[in-house]
Protein backbone atom coordinates (compact mmCIF):
# COMPACT_ATOMS: atom_id res chain seq x y z
CA UNK A 1 0.00 0.00 0.00
CA UNK A 2 1.20 3.28 -0.32
CA UNK A 3 2.79 5.07 2.47
CA UNK A 4 0.69 8.49 1.48
CA UNK A 5 -2.55 6.23 2.25
CA UNK A 6 -1.12 5.62 6.11
CA UNK A 7 -0.42 9.01 5.41
CA UNK A 8 -3.71 10.58 4.69
CA UNK A 9 -5.44 8.14 7.49
CA UNK A 10 -3.13 9.36 10.35
CA UNK A 11 -4.06 13.22 9.49
CA UNK A 12 -8.07 12.23 9.07
CA UNK A 13 -8.16 10.91 12.90
CA UNK A 14 -5.05 12.72 14.89
CA UNK A 15 -5.70 15.97 13.40
CA UNK A 16 -9.26 15.91 11.62
CA UNK A 17 -11.84 14.00 13.38
CA UNK A 18 -9.96 14.21 16.91
CA UNK A 19 -10.78 10.69 17.76
CA UNK A 20 -10.30 9.98 21.23
CA UNK A 21 -10.32 6.31 22.78
CA UNK A 22 -13.70 5.21 23.19
CA UNK A 23 -15.54 6.95 20.32
CA UNK A 24 -17.96 5.33 18.57
CA UNK A 25 -17.49 6.23 14.96
CA UNK A 26 -19.49 5.54 11.56
CA UNK A 27 -17.07 4.65 9.15
CA UNK A 28 -18.71 5.25 5.40
CA UNK A 29 -16.34 3.75 2.36
CA UNK A 30 -17.43 4.26 -0.90
CA UNK A 31 -17.08 1.57 -3.42
CA UNK A 32 -13.02 2.88 -4.56
CA UNK A 33 -11.58 3.85 -1.13
CA UNK A 34 -10.79 0.35 0.33
CA UNK A 35 -7.49 0.98 0.93
CA UNK A 36 -8.07 4.17 2.98
CA UNK A 37 -10.88 2.24 4.57
CA UNK A 38 -8.51 -0.48 5.65
CA UNK A 39 -5.51 2.15 7.07
CA UNK A 40 -8.22 4.08 8.86
CA UNK A 41 -9.41 1.13 10.71
CA UNK A 42 -6.00 0.80 11.52
CA UNK A 43 -5.79 4.10 12.77
CA UNK A 44 -9.10 3.51 14.89
CA UNK A 45 -8.16 0.53 16.08
CA UNK A 46 -4.76 2.18 17.59
CA UNK A 47 -6.78 4.59 18.98
CA UNK A 48 -9.26 2.28 20.72
CA UNK A 49 -12.45 3.56 19.15
CA UNK A 50 -15.34 1.35 18.15
CA UNK A 51 -15.84 1.27 15.09
CA UNK A 52 -18.90 0.55 12.22
CA UNK A 53 -18.44 0.46 8.47
CA UNK A 54 -21.08 0.99 6.21
CA UNK A 55 -20.42 0.59 2.66
CA UNK A 56 -21.90 2.96 0.16
CA UNK A 57 -22.08 3.00 -3.75
CA UNK A 58 -23.49 5.31 -6.17
CA UNK A 59 -24.83 2.56 -8.43
CA UNK A 60 -26.41 0.99 -5.03
CA UNK A 61 -27.71 4.44 -4.76
CA UNK A 62 -28.84 4.27 -8.61
CA UNK A 63 -30.66 1.03 -8.30
CA UNK A 64 -32.45 2.10 -5.39
CA UNK A 65 -33.15 5.01 -5.78
CA UNK A 66 -35.30 5.26 -9.74
CA UNK A 67 -36.65 1.74 -8.53
CA UNK A 68 -38.15 3.52 -5.74
CA UNK A 69 -41.92 5.24 -6.03
CA UNK A 70 -40.34 8.52 -4.77
CA UNK A 71 -42.80 8.45 -1.24
CA UNK A 72 -39.94 7.49 1.00
CA UNK A 73 -40.39 7.47 4.70
CA UNK A 74 -39.38 10.06 6.78
CA UNK A 75 -36.02 9.62 8.64
CA UNK A 76 -36.04 5.65 9.25
CA UNK A 77 -35.34 5.36 13.32
CA UNK A 78 -32.91 2.63 12.41
CA UNK A 79 -30.47 4.98 10.02
CA UNK A 80 -31.46 8.00 12.89
CA UNK A 81 -30.45 6.19 15.76
CA UNK A 82 -27.12 5.22 13.86
CA UNK A 83 -26.35 8.94 13.80
CA UNK A 84 -27.90 9.89 16.81
CA UNK A 85 -25.59 7.05 18.92
CA UNK A 86 -22.41 8.49 16.94
CA UNK A 87 -19.12 10.33 18.34
CA UNK A 88 -17.69 10.83 15.18
CA UNK A 89 -18.96 10.30 11.34
CA UNK A 90 -16.00 9.30 8.57
CA UNK A 91 -16.76 9.77 5.00
CA UNK A 92 -14.64 8.26 2.56
CA UNK A 93 -15.61 9.36 -0.97
CA UNK A 94 -13.90 7.12 -3.97
CA UNK A 95 -16.15 6.73 -6.77
CA UNK A 96 -15.74 4.45 -9.37
CA UNK A 97 -18.08 6.17 -11.64
CA UNK A 98 -18.28 10.30 -10.75
CA UNK A 99 -21.77 10.08 -13.07
CA UNK A 100 -23.20 6.89 -11.64
CA UNK A 101 -26.48 8.53 -10.15
CA UNK A 102 -26.27 10.99 -13.81
CA UNK A 103 -30.26 9.56 -15.13
CA UNK A 104 -31.92 9.53 -11.12
CA UNK A 105 -34.56 11.80 -11.93
CA UNK A 106 -34.40 15.46 -10.15
CA UNK A 107 -37.44 15.26 -7.91
CA UNK A 108 -36.56 11.61 -7.04
CA UNK A 109 -33.42 13.14 -5.40
CA UNK A 110 -35.48 16.07 -4.22
CA UNK A 111 -37.57 13.55 -2.04
CA UNK A 112 -35.18 11.77 -0.37
CA UNK A 113 -33.07 14.41 0.42
CA UNK A 114 -36.32 16.06 2.32
CA UNK A 115 -36.91 12.65 4.07
CA UNK A 116 -33.66 12.52 5.47
CA UNK A 117 -33.60 15.89 7.01
CA UNK A 118 -33.29 14.67 10.95
CA UNK A 119 -30.88 12.21 9.96
CA UNK A 120 -28.77 14.61 8.32
CA UNK A 121 -29.01 16.79 11.56
CA UNK A 122 -28.09 14.26 13.75
CA UNK A 123 -24.90 13.62 11.64
CA UNK A 124 -23.95 16.96 11.42
CA UNK A 125 -23.88 17.13 15.08
CA UNK A 126 -21.64 14.36 15.36
CA UNK A 127 -17.53 15.27 15.05
CA UNK A 128 -17.58 14.32 10.90
CA UNK A 129 -15.16 14.96 8.58
CA UNK A 130 -15.76 13.73 4.76
CA UNK A 131 -12.42 13.46 2.87
CA UNK A 132 -11.71 11.71 -0.68
CA UNK A 133 -9.77 8.40 -2.02
CA UNK A 134 -8.27 8.99 -5.32
CA UNK A 135 -10.02 6.50 -7.41
CA UNK A 136 -9.37 6.65 -11.41
CA UNK A 137 -12.90 7.94 -11.93
CA UNK A 138 -12.13 10.79 -10.18
CA UNK A 139 -8.57 11.01 -11.74
CA UNK A 140 -10.31 10.80 -15.22
CA UNK A 141 -13.36 13.65 -14.40
CA UNK A 142 -10.25 15.66 -13.40
CA UNK A 143 -8.52 15.49 -16.39
CA UNK A 144 -5.41 13.68 -15.01
CA UNK A 145 -3.31 10.54 -15.28
CA UNK A 146 -4.14 8.49 -12.04
CA UNK A 147 -0.51 8.97 -10.57
CA UNK A 148 -0.60 12.55 -11.49
CA UNK A 149 -3.89 12.81 -9.76
CA UNK A 150 -2.54 10.61 -7.08
CA UNK A 151 0.16 13.39 -6.39
CA UNK A 152 -2.75 16.45 -6.76
CA UNK A 153 -4.63 14.73 -4.12
CA UNK A 154 -1.62 13.82 -1.62
CA UNK A 155 -0.48 17.27 -1.98
CA UNK A 156 -3.50 18.46 -0.86
CA UNK A 157 -4.21 16.45 2.22
CA UNK A 158 -0.69 16.15 3.62
CA UNK A 159 -0.26 19.84 4.62
CA UNK A 160 1.01 21.53 7.88
CA UNK A 161 -2.59 22.68 8.67
CA UNK A 162 -1.44 24.36 11.78
CA UNK A 163 0.47 27.00 9.67
CA UNK A 164 -1.99 27.36 6.83
CA UNK A 165 -5.10 28.10 9.69
CA UNK A 166 -2.07 30.92 11.40
CA UNK A 167 -2.28 32.23 7.63
CA UNK A 168 -6.21 31.43 7.33
CA UNK A 169 -6.39 33.80 10.69
CA UNK A 170 -6.03 37.32 9.05
CA UNK A 171 -9.54 36.41 7.08
CA UNK A 172 -11.66 35.26 9.44
CA UNK A 173 -10.89 38.08 11.37
CA UNK A 174 -11.99 40.81 9.03
CA UNK A 175 -15.11 38.24 8.62
CA UNK A 176 -15.54 38.80 11.96
CA UNK A 177 -15.66 42.23 12.20
CA UNK A 178 -17.27 43.35 9.04
CA UNK A 179 -20.96 44.11 8.31
CA UNK A 180 -21.27 44.12 4.17
CA UNK A 181 -19.16 41.68 1.75
CA UNK A 182 -19.40 43.13 -1.82
CA UNK A 183 -18.10 40.99 -4.56
CA UNK A 184 -17.08 42.27 -8.19
CA UNK A 185 -15.96 40.60 -11.05
CA UNK A 186 -17.16 40.13 -14.77
CA UNK A 187 -21.02 39.62 -14.53
CA UNK A 188 -21.11 39.87 -11.06
CA UNK A 189 -22.32 42.46 -8.86
CA UNK A 190 -23.24 41.06 -5.70
CA UNK A 191 -23.58 42.32 -1.75
CA UNK A 192 -24.46 40.33 0.94
CA UNK A 193 -24.65 40.95 5.13
CA UNK A 194 -22.77 39.05 7.32
CA UNK A 195 -23.76 41.54 10.32
CA UNK A 196 -23.64 39.29 13.61
CA UNK A 197 -21.68 36.10 11.53
CA UNK A 198 -18.81 33.92 12.80
CA UNK A 199 -16.43 33.00 10.55
CA UNK A 200 -14.55 29.59 9.75
CA UNK A 201 -11.26 29.24 9.73
CA UNK A 202 -11.78 25.73 7.97
CA UNK A 203 -8.32 24.25 8.40
CA UNK A 204 -9.52 20.62 8.44
CA UNK A 205 -10.08 19.72 11.62
CA UNK A 206 -13.14 19.61 13.63
CA UNK A 207 -11.58 21.73 16.55
CA UNK A 208 -11.80 24.42 14.03
CA UNK A 209 -15.96 23.99 13.38
CA UNK A 210 -14.04 22.14 9.58
CA UNK A 211 -15.53 19.18 8.35
CA UNK A 212 -13.64 18.75 4.89
CA UNK A 213 -10.31 17.43 4.32
CA UNK A 214 -8.37 18.90 2.58
CA UNK A 215 -9.62 22.24 3.30
CA UNK A 216 -8.27 25.40 3.02
CA UNK A 217 -10.79 28.33 3.42
CA UNK A 218 -12.69 30.82 5.37
CA UNK A 219 -16.45 30.73 5.18
CA UNK A 220 -19.54 32.40 6.98
CA UNK A 221 -23.25 32.57 6.50
CA UNK A 222 -24.48 35.30 4.32
CA UNK A 223 -27.88 36.98 4.58
CA UNK A 224 -29.75 39.28 2.18
CA UNK A 225 -28.43 39.07 -0.88
CA UNK A 226 -28.52 41.37 -3.93
CA UNK A 227 -27.37 41.48 -7.00
CA UNK A 228 -26.23 39.13 -9.81
CA UNK A 229 -23.23 36.69 -9.76
CA UNK A 230 -21.80 34.61 -12.43
CA UNK A 231 -20.19 30.72 -11.64
CA UNK A 232 -17.60 30.51 -14.32
CA UNK A 233 -15.64 27.41 -12.53
CA UNK A 234 -17.42 24.09 -14.64
CA UNK A 235 -19.11 21.93 -11.75
CA UNK A 236 -20.92 18.80 -11.86
CA UNK A 237 -24.17 19.01 -9.53
CA UNK A 238 -26.01 16.28 -8.81
CA UNK A 239 -23.67 13.79 -11.39
CA UNK A 240 -24.92 15.94 -14.64
CA UNK A 241 -22.48 19.13 -16.02
CA UNK A 242 -22.82 22.58 -15.08
CA UNK A 243 -21.25 25.24 -16.41
CA UNK A 244 -21.92 28.99 -16.16
CA UNK A 245 -24.52 29.55 -13.98
CA UNK A 246 -26.25 32.90 -13.57
CA UNK A 247 -27.74 33.80 -10.47
CA UNK A 248 -29.93 37.20 -10.07
CA UNK A 249 -31.20 37.76 -6.26
CA UNK A 250 -33.67 40.71 -5.09
CA UNK A 251 -34.81 40.64 -1.20
CA UNK A 252 -32.48 37.50 -0.85
CA UNK A 253 -33.35 35.23 -2.94
CA UNK A 254 -32.62 33.67 -6.33
CA UNK A 255 -35.39 35.32 -8.67
CA UNK A 256 -33.73 34.36 -12.02
CA UNK A 257 -31.26 31.80 -13.18
CA UNK A 258 -29.57 30.39 -16.13
CA UNK A 259 -26.89 27.94 -17.07
CA UNK A 260 -25.19 27.50 -20.06
CA UNK A 261 -25.17 23.95 -19.84
CA UNK A 262 -27.03 21.93 -16.99
CA UNK A 263 -29.40 24.74 -16.54
CA UNK A 264 -32.10 21.28 -15.33
CA UNK A 265 -29.56 20.12 -12.89
CA UNK A 266 -29.81 23.82 -11.41
CA UNK A 267 -33.76 24.07 -11.64
CA UNK A 268 -33.78 20.81 -9.39
CA UNK A 269 -31.78 21.88 -6.38
CA UNK A 270 -33.40 25.47 -6.41
CA UNK A 271 -36.57 23.25 -6.49
CA UNK A 272 -35.76 21.85 -3.91
CA UNK A 273 -37.56 23.51 -1.24
CA UNK A 274 -37.81 26.81 -0.13
CA UNK A 275 -34.44 27.61 1.77
CA UNK A 276 -32.46 26.16 -1.40
CA UNK A 277 -33.59 29.55 -3.16
CA UNK A 278 -31.35 31.71 -0.61
CA UNK A 279 -27.56 31.45 0.56
CA UNK A 280 -26.09 29.01 3.14
CA UNK A 281 -22.57 29.89 2.75
CA UNK A 282 -19.61 32.55 1.46
CA UNK A 283 -16.97 30.55 1.09
CA UNK A 284 -13.02 32.16 0.05
CA UNK A 285 -10.44 29.85 -1.02
CA UNK A 286 -7.08 30.05 0.41
CA UNK A 287 -5.45 26.44 -0.18
CA UNK A 288 -2.23 27.33 -2.75
CA UNK A 289 -1.91 23.79 -2.14
CA UNK A 290 -4.79 23.22 -4.54
CA UNK A 291 -3.55 24.68 -8.41
CA UNK A 292 -5.97 23.50 -10.49
CA UNK A 293 -9.71 22.29 -11.10
CA UNK A 294 -10.40 19.08 -10.99
CA UNK A 295 -14.39 18.96 -11.57
CA UNK A 296 -14.70 18.17 -7.72
CA UNK A 297 -16.50 20.58 -5.25
CA UNK A 298 -13.98 19.15 -2.10
CA UNK A 299 -10.84 20.32 -3.57
CA UNK A 300 -12.29 23.23 -5.84
CA UNK A 301 -13.56 25.59 -3.76
CA UNK A 302 -10.56 25.57 -1.54
CA UNK A 303 -8.15 26.74 -4.32
CA UNK A 304 -6.74 29.88 -3.58
CA UNK A 305 -7.96 32.55 -6.04
CA UNK A 306 -11.62 31.24 -6.02
CA UNK A 307 -14.76 32.60 -4.06
CA UNK A 308 -17.33 30.25 -3.53
CA UNK A 309 -21.32 30.85 -2.68
CA UNK A 310 -23.70 28.16 -1.78
CA UNK A 311 -27.50 27.90 -1.95
CA UNK A 312 -29.51 26.21 0.65
CA UNK A 313 -28.33 24.92 4.29
CA UNK A 314 -26.42 27.60 6.54
CA UNK A 315 -24.04 25.58 9.07
CA UNK A 316 -24.73 26.67 12.49
CA UNK A 317 -20.77 27.27 13.64
CA UNK A 318 -21.67 30.77 11.73
CA UNK A 319 -24.60 31.73 13.76
CA UNK A 320 -25.52 33.45 16.86
CA UNK A 321 -26.45 30.75 19.56
CA UNK A 322 -29.91 30.54 19.26
CA UNK A 323 -30.43 32.08 15.78
CA UNK A 324 -31.03 29.29 13.02
CA UNK A 325 -29.84 30.18 9.73
CA UNK A 326 -31.21 29.45 6.33
CA UNK A 327 -32.51 25.94 6.26
CA UNK A 328 -32.87 23.04 3.15
CA UNK A 329 -32.83 19.80 2.54
CA UNK A 330 -29.62 20.67 0.32
CA UNK A 331 -26.16 22.80 0.28
CA UNK A 332 -24.24 23.45 -3.08
CA UNK A 333 -21.38 24.97 -3.41
CA UNK A 334 -20.86 27.32 -7.09
CA UNK A 335 -17.56 28.88 -7.36
CA UNK A 336 -16.02 32.06 -9.33
CA UNK A 337 -12.59 32.61 -10.56
CA UNK A 338 -11.26 36.39 -8.80
CA UNK A 339 -8.08 35.62 -10.46
CA UNK A 340 -8.51 38.42 -12.90
CA UNK A 341 -10.78 41.78 -12.67
CA UNK A 342 -12.37 41.40 -9.54
CA UNK A 343 -12.15 42.59 -6.12
CA UNK A 344 -13.56 41.57 -2.63
CA UNK A 345 -14.52 44.16 -0.05
CA UNK A 346 -15.35 44.15 3.51
CA UNK A 347 -17.66 47.24 4.78
CA UNK A 348 -15.97 49.20 1.14
CA UNK A 349 -12.00 48.13 2.17
CA UNK A 350 -10.95 45.78 -0.48
CA UNK A 351 -9.52 43.08 1.08
CA UNK A 352 -8.73 40.80 -2.39
CA UNK A 353 -7.87 42.11 -5.62
CA UNK A 354 -7.48 39.62 -8.99
CA UNK A 355 -6.82 37.05 -6.24
CA UNK A 356 -4.31 38.61 -4.03
CA UNK A 357 -5.29 39.69 -0.64
CA UNK A 358 -4.15 42.87 0.91
CA UNK A 359 -1.55 41.50 2.89
CA UNK A 360 0.28 39.35 0.10
CA UNK A 361 2.93 40.22 -1.81
CA UNK A 362 1.65 41.83 -5.26
CA UNK A 363 -1.84 42.89 -3.72
CA UNK A 364 -2.65 46.49 -5.68
CA UNK A 365 -3.94 49.73 -4.06
CA UNK A 366 -6.02 50.26 -7.06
Amino acid sequence: MDERIHEHAAVLVDWSARVEAGDDVVLSVAEGAHDLAVAVAEKLGERGANLLATYGSDEIARAYLRAHDGDFDADPEFELALYEKADVALALGGSRNATAKADVPGERRQAYSKARREIREARLSTDWVSTLHPTRAHAQQAGMAYEEYQDFVYDAVLRDWESLADEMAEMKEILDDGSEVRLVSDGTDLTMSIEDRTAVNSAASVAYDSHNLPSGEVFTAPADPAGEVVFDVPMTIQDRRVRNVRLAFEDGEVTEFSAETGEDALADVLGTDEGARRLGELGIGMNRGIDRFTDNILFDEKMGDTVHLAVGRAYDACLPDGEAGNDSAVHVDMITDVSENSRLEVDGEVVQRNGTFRWEDGFEEA
